[in-house]
């Protein structure tokens, strides 16, 4: 059997057009996850922006609930680490779904290897600017606050916020490789044997000591993947 992760698909963020495309490779990955996983890690950000009220979800995500309930209806158990865009997920996704939902951080052994996963948004020692802007974002009294506003102008105000977070980040991100791979490289001088980030939109697998660190890209342009089987890890493209 075969542990599998991927990331950053952002999932309303594009056109009509791009959004059909990432859901078929999502279908698609889900398809090798039936034939051969029994565990799939989503590594944050499946949503660009995903909010919950106590009797409300973002209705345009539906077809992708449904790709996940027949995952685990078919005995695959799914993980799912908070990103910068859906730290905001509620109790839904694990009571109602089926997913077991981890803040910020996944630490897991999958045969003989322990892994370290990790989102990764606020990694980079120098983004303190970030850092301030996520301590505000998850605010219980502001989350309590914005789930004052209805849906309907709720979910379109921070679809255009999340948007310009996004392009804000990205135009960044690059800059940061090097923070990311010290961060894994301590990770793995410890007791870790791979570590797992996502968020850079970056597809990376390197080798530091007897450990390995691999970055899952993105599902926008790279779909890309990380694969454990048989106590090996590579990095995988849907073509």
């Amino acid at each position: 059997m075969a542990l599998y992760i991927f990331s950053d698909a952002h999932l309303g963020a594009d056109s009509p057009e791009k959004e059909a495309e990432k859901l078929a490779r999502i279908t698609s990955l889900f398809e090798l996850v039936r034939r051969d996983g029994d565990r799939l890690i989503i590594l944050g950000d499946l949503f660009d922006f995903w909010f919950e009220y106590k009797y409300a979800i973002p209705k345009e995500h539906h077809r992708m609930l449904c790709l996940l309930d027949g995952l685990i209806r078919r005995g695959v158990r799914i993980d799912y680490v908070s990103g910068n865009h859906d730290f905001w997920m509620g109790d839904f996704f694990g009571d109602v779904v089926g997913v077991t939902l981890h803040r910020d951080t996944l630490d897991l052994e999958y045969g003989d290897q322990r892994l370290h996963l990790i989102h990764g948004d606020g990694l980079a020692r120098r983004d303190w600017g970030y850092r301030l802007l996520k301590r505000i974002l998850r605010n219980r009294f502001n989350i309590w606050l914005y789930r004052k506003l209805p849906p309907d102008w709720a979910i379109p105000l921070a679809r255009k916020v999340s948007g310009s977070s996004r392009n804000y980040t990205s135009s960044r991100d690059q800059t940061f490789v090097a923070d990311y791979e010290a961060y894994a490289r301590d990770k793995l001088a410890g007791e870790y044997d791979i570590v797992a980030i996502g968020h850079l939109h970056i597809p990376t697998l390197k080798g530091f000591g007897k450990g390995v660190y691999v970055n899952t890209g993105d599902f926008i342009k790279h779909f890309s993947y990380a694969k454990l089987s048989d106590g090996k890890l590579s990095l995988e493209y849907l073509r």
